[in-house]
């Protein structure tokens, strides 16, 4: 009987770390500290194989994108890629209107693709609250309730982790980060979603650029705070907490609002930041030189794996915003201009990226292949000596 109890165990601790979604018992939507989104409202970027290249050479393992297009997911199978999917705006009211058209889509747009595509997480919407308008308020916590029930149904609830992307627009008096709480206007939708979320174990996932709140006020912001440089930075007297960068104290003022509305222990994940490396003549701060130097500093901010002043033994996580620049993004010349690498996938800025170039594609392609067939075989070997292990443990008995 001992012996039995230890083969159970350490078939246990295999199946832990296996890789492979669908045998392991749980699975984090965001490993380790660094991701980045990979919008694609652009003609001209590459094709989706080629940005697996791109991800993989950079060593960039959390992605982001805004819907769950199958031309990307199938181009991620076999990768060892962890990806975020989005139900899009345009979805909720259908999602939730309905708990089949909510299984009819997670199983189109997930169960399909798992788990050769390591699909980690669903991004329910996307700063659905907080705006001028709240028509998808009243219906956001329905879809994301749906969705839940969906993965549930197909058995994919610890696997697949649900979440929805927040503005600074749902905060308030965020300055100093003490004094924060959520806006009056989204407290009905804001609490209830929260509840759930608690409930399933969900971040509170924040999209924050302190290059817009720099736009905003460049004449009481040091743009040297915004940018991680050497500055006087902020003291909160009431909290006895010195910031020396905008980020974290952005971070904590949402952490503060959390503690308010009663979800004091509720991770919050930046699902966006980044800096315009160009922009219209009212937006100067948009130059190649401050992008470069935000995203050099925040992803040296990053790699040392620690939280903020309010949350230290929380190691910050955030997705960057983004990958390429998009030229058919609406809005300012800043939309259109965050990106770490030009449409041809040449480095926008140097920030220790490796570019895709031509003469190195060959062979990074040949790599991908030789990645994709590990990962394949890895997952195999694992499921095989698995079932070895329950053989010999029921032989025992």
């Amino acid at each position: 009987m001992r012996r039995g109890r230890l083969l159970v165990q350490f078939l246990y601790l295999l199946l832990l770390c296996c890789d492979d979604p669908i045998v392991a018992w749980a699975a984090e939507a965001f490993i380790g500290t660094y991701g980045i989104n990979y919008g694609r409202i652009a003609d001209n970027i590459p094709s989706p194989d080629k940005v697996v290249t791109l991800l993989r050479a950079a060593k960039i393992r959390n992605v982001r994108i805004y819907d769950a297009d199958h031309t990307v997911l199938k181009a991620f199978s076999g990768t060892g890629l962890d990806l975020v999917v989005g139900l899009p705006n345009g979805n909720l009211k259908d999602v939730n209107a309905s708990e089949d058209n909510a299984l009819d889509w997670v199983k189109d747009n997930v169960q399909s693709f798992l788990p050769d595509t390591r699909i980690r997480g669903i991004a329910v919407g996307n700063e659905v609250l907080g705006g001028s308008s709240n028509e998808l308020g009243g219906v956001l916590l329905g879809a994301v309730k749906n969705v839940y029930s969906a993965l549930q149904k197909l058995n994919l609830d610890k696997v697949v982790q649900i979440t929805t992307a927040h503005s600074t627009a749902v905060l308030a008096d965020s300055y100093p980060p003490s004094s924060c709480k959520f806006n009056d206007n989204v407290d009905q939708y804001m609490k209830p979603l929260l509840e759930f979320f608690q409930e399933i174990g969900s971040p509170f996932c924040l999209n924050a650029y302190p290059f817009l709140a720099y736009l905003s006020d460049p004449g009481n912001i040091d743009v040297n705070y915004a940018l991680f440089q050497k500055t006087q930075g902020i003291y909160d007297q009431k909290n006895d907490v010195h910031y020396d960068n905008m980020l974290d104290a952005i971070i904590d003022a949402t952490y503060v609002a959390l503690e308010d509305a009663g979800f004091k222990k509720m991770e919050v994940i930046v699902t966006e930041t980044g800096w315009a490396s160009k922009g219209d003549s009212n937006e100067a701060a948009a130059t190649v030189d401050n992008a470069r130097t935000y995203n050099y500093n925040l992803r040296k901010r990053l790699a040392l794996r620690k939280g903020t002043p309010l949350r230290p033994k929380h190691a910050l996580k955030a997705y960057i915003f983004a990958l390429f620049n998009e030229d058919q993004k609406p809005g300012p010349t800043s939309e259109r201009n965050f990106g770490l690498f030009k449409p041809d996938g040449s480095l926008a800025y140097d920030i220790g990226f490796p570019a895709l170039k031509s003469s190195s594609a060959t062979s990074l392609r040949g790599s991908l292949k030789v990645i994709r067939a590990r990962a394949c075989i890895g997952s195999n070997v694992v499921v095989h000596v698995a079932s070895i292990i329950i053989l010999i443990l029921f032989s025992r008995f």
